[in-house]
């Protein structure tokens, strides 16, 4: 599976910088760090929060910003939170891509099936925890908790599989089962995202400038040159594109996708989704961000490369942004999320996986338990990162978006839960 430890120990540990930050700062001087995530960077008609909400957010705060009338105000966690953080979603983007177009894609043909099985019941189990749970406390703790009902859907994919190294070793077959899960898990999670939780007033009719954008440089940048340069062994043409303008024309459409996203309503932290299918891409990968990628020369990959480093700061602000929460704040939300993933997410993995394994005869890959999908679902309750993200847009800021935050952060739990189950259920370690 190639090593892949460094890469991921590096985004782990510097997002869990920025979280340990963010919490000590909010628990120590909760007033100076608001003023820090809501500081306005530009008030402006364009890109931003609606100036209304910031107000209202920043309270009495707002009157130190001198500002003209407009409609919105670019913040610092909007600039994280919406415009950053779509570099993060562009390299998740393009691991599922590789995983479903791609000849040798792991999330293609039957070898797919029961992970993507076990991935539906990874999200239905919490989802039915989550609202079940809710529903059993009271109309009113439902109402206030129940757009969350995403939050732990989600799964950590860097940390998730630092922890099923520990607990599988490098060489066993659930790692790379887990990675499939949290591969699918990421792709539901962007749909998700997309369709039930947009950012403002839909207006499709600007995702037209998204799309037109997408086929503009596929076209132009990508299949033209290739059509020029039939049957000539040299392929000067593309060579040029590739060499003189490299990823440039791929920013620019990126940047009017995400402009589209953001006036058509969606959370702009996707707006680049529609623009990594267009780089081209060779017909090859190595698995989920492998290092061995680096030495491949197409464009996708390539830029992947240089987007590395840059992402891991965006990661460690991202964790600085989010991960503010006092621990004052923990409440019914808090456990709902906590109990959605911890309890959830094993149970529904097990129960989907069985079915796909066993009911359906799709299998598991050899020298896999059954017992060990419950183990890995322990393993994929480590939300972390995207249910931050979530609960940070499903709810607006308060009491309910920080006790849904705090769930999302404790939900490292699972990892010391991943390896007492591990333990109780006797796995195998297989290093190598």
């Amino acid at each position: 599976m190639y090593r892949v430890w460094n890469f991921l120990t590096n985004y782990s540990l510097l997002l869990i910088f920025g979280a340990l930050i963010a919490l000590v700062w909010a628990n120590t001087d909760a007033h100076s760090y608001h003023l820090m995530v809501e500081w306005p960077l530009w008030f402006n008609d364009l890109i931003g929060y609606d100036l209304h909400h910031w107000e209202v957010a920043m309270g009495e705060d707002a009157e130190l910003f001198g500002h003209a009338e407009t409609a919105k105000v670019l913040t610092v966690h909007y600039l994280v939170n919406d415009i950053l953080m779509a570099f993060f979603f562009a390299i998740a983007g393009k691991e599922v891509w590789e995983a479903v177009i791609l000849d040798n894609g792991s999330l293609r043909g039957k070898k797919a099936a029961t992970p993507l099985f076990a991935t539906l019941g990874g999200m239905i189990g919490p989802i039915a925890v989550y609202l079940g749970l809710a529903a059993i406390l009271g109309s009113t703790t439902f109402d206030a908790v129940a757009n969350g009902w995403a939050i732990p859907t989600a799964t950590d994919i860097a940390f998730s599989y630092l922890v099923g190294r520990i607990v599988f070793g490098a060489g066993h077959p659930a790692v790379r089962f887990l990675l499939l899960l949290a591969i699918a898990d990421d792709a539901a999670g962007l749909i998700i995202l997309a369709i039930f939780y947009p950012e403002g007033e839909l207006a499709p009719i600007w995702l037209l400038l998204s799309l037109v954008s997408a086929l503009g440089v596929f076209y132009l940048f990508n299949r033209l040159p290739r059509r020029l340069d039939r049957g000539d062994q040299l392929r000067p043409r593309s060579t040029w594109v590739r060499q003189k303008l490299s990823w440039w024309p791929y920013l620019i459409a990126g940047a009017l996708s995400w402009f589209g996203f953001a006036q058509a309503g969606l959370h702009p932290a996707l707006g680049l989704l529609p623009i990594v299918p267009t780089l081209p891409h060779a017909d090859r990968a190595f698995g989920i961000f492998a290092e061995a990628e680096q030495y491949l020369t197409d464009l996708l990959n390539h830029t992947e490369h240089l987007l590395k480093h840059p992402v891991e700061i965006v990661l460690f602000l991202f964790g600085l942004m989010n991960a503010g929460v006092e621990f004052s704040a923990i409440s019914a939300p808090t456990w709902l999320v906590l109990a959605g993933l911890i309890i959830g997410k094993p149970f529904g993995v097990l129960l989907f996986g069985y079915i796909g394994a066993h009911t359906l005869k799709f299998g598991l890959p050899q020298g896999m338990r059954t017992v060990d999908l419950f183990v890995i679902g322990c393993v994929a309750a480590i939300g972390f990162t995207v249910s931050l993200f979530v609960a940070s847009v499903a709810f607006d800021p308060g009491p309910v978006q920080d006790a849904a935050k705090m769930g999302a952060l404790l939900s490292f739990a699972a990892a010391a839960i991943s390896i007492v189950v591990g333990k109780l259920t006797k796995v195998q370690k297989q290093h190598g």
